[in-house]
C-alpha cells in the first residue's frame, strides 16, 4: 500500500509539474506561456509585413504546439486583444462586452514592430527541438522588458494556478528606468477597462486588490457606468445588477447598454 501511495504521489507531482510548465504559467524571462511563445515564434517566421489569416497562423503554430487548434486560436485572440504585440484586422471580439471573436478564417493578424524589438533576437535566443523533433523553437525569448507585468496572466493547472495582474505599459517602462538607475519606485496594477482599484492590500502582488466601476451620478434620475471593474464585462455587470434588483437589494426602473468603443450602461432609477 505504501508503494502504491508513493507511486501515485510521484506520478501526480510529475504530471502536475509538466502541465503547469507546459501550459499554464508564464516564464518570467519573457512573460509568455508556451502557446503564446510558439504563436509569436510562428508570426516571426511568417512575417512579411502583410496581414495573415488567423487560420493560417494557427496551422503554422500547430507545428510547435501539440495541444490542438482551439487552444491556439483562443490564445491568439487573448494576446491580440492586449494590443501590444499582435496587430489585428477584423472582429477580434470585445473585452468590454464579452463578445466573441469571429472564426479564424475571417480575421487576420501580423506581428507588431514592438514585438520584433522586444522579443526577436535570434542570435542570442536559445532553441530546442519541437515536440516531434522536426523544427526548432525558442526555450524563452530574451525579452528587453518585463512583459509578464504588462500582459498579466491567468492560468489553471493541476492543483495549482497563477494570477498576475496587468500593468500600464508606460509605468512599467518608467519603473525599469528607475530600477536601472537604482532609484526607488512603486508599481501597481492598471486595467484596460478602467474603473477604480484599492491597492491597500496589494502587498507587492502577494495580497489582493479591490476593484469597482466608475459611476456618473450627475443626473438624479439615472446612473451611467462609464468604466467597468477588471474581470467583468458589461454583460456580467448588467446580469449582476438585474439579479440584485430581483432580490430587492436595489430599486431600478430599467437598464440599457449603449456600449460601443467606450462603456456606457444607463441605469434608470
Amino acid at each position: 500500500m505504501a508503494y502504491v501511495n508513493t507511486l501515485f504521489n510521484q506520478n501526480f507531482l510529475e504530471y502536475a509539474s509538466y502541465v503547469i510548465k507546459d501550459r499554464a504559467i508564464p516564464h518570467l524571462d519573457d512573460g509568455l506561456k508556451p502557446v503564446q511563445r510558439r504563436l509569436l515564434h510562428s508570426l516571426f517566421e511568417m512575417d512579411d509585413g502583410k496581414f495573415h489569416k488567423v487560420a493560417n497562423v494557427v496551422g503554422h503554430t500547430m507545428q510547435y504546439h501539440p495541444h490542438g487548434d482551439a487552444s491556439i486560436y483562443s490564445a491568439l485572440v487573448v494576446l491580440a486583444n492586449k494590443e501590444l504585440f499582435i496587430d489585428k484586422q477584423g472582429n477580434f471580439g470585445n473585452i468590454l462586452t464579452g463578445d466573441e471573436a469571429s472564426a479564424a478564417r475571417y480575421i487576420e493578424c501580423r506581428v507588431t514592430p514592438l514585438a520584433m524589438r522586444v522579443f526577436h533576437l535570434p542570435e542570442i535566443t536559445e532553441y530546442e527541438d519541437s515536440y516531434d523533433g522536426r523544427r526548432k523553437e525558442p526555450v524563452t525569448f530574451p525579452a528587453k522588458l518585463p512583459t509578464v507585468l504588462m500582459l498579466g496572466a491567468e492560468g489553471i493547472a493541476v492543483g495549482m494556478s497563477t494570477r498576475i495582474l496587468p500593468h500600464n505599459f508606460v509605468e512599467v517602462c518608467q519603473a525599469v528606468q528607475h530600477a536601472l538607475k537604482g532609484e526607488p519606485f512603486e508599481l501597481f496594477p492598471d486595467f484596460p477597462g478602467g474603473g477604480f482599484v484599492d491597492i491597500s492590500g496589494y502587498e507587492d502582488g502577494q495580497g489582493k486588490v479591490l476593484v469597482r466601476a466608475r459611476l456618473d451620478t450627475k443626473d438624479p434620475k439615472r446612473i451611467v457606468i462609464r468604466e467597468i471593474p477588471f474581470g467583468s464585462t458589461t454583460e456580467s455587470l448588467i446580469a449582476s445588477i438585474e439579479g440584485a434588483a430581483r432580490k430587492n437589494k436595489v430599486k431600478i426602473a430599467g437598464i440599457s447598454d449603449f456600449t460601443g468603443e467606450q462603456v456606457e450602461i444607463e441605469i434608470k432609477l
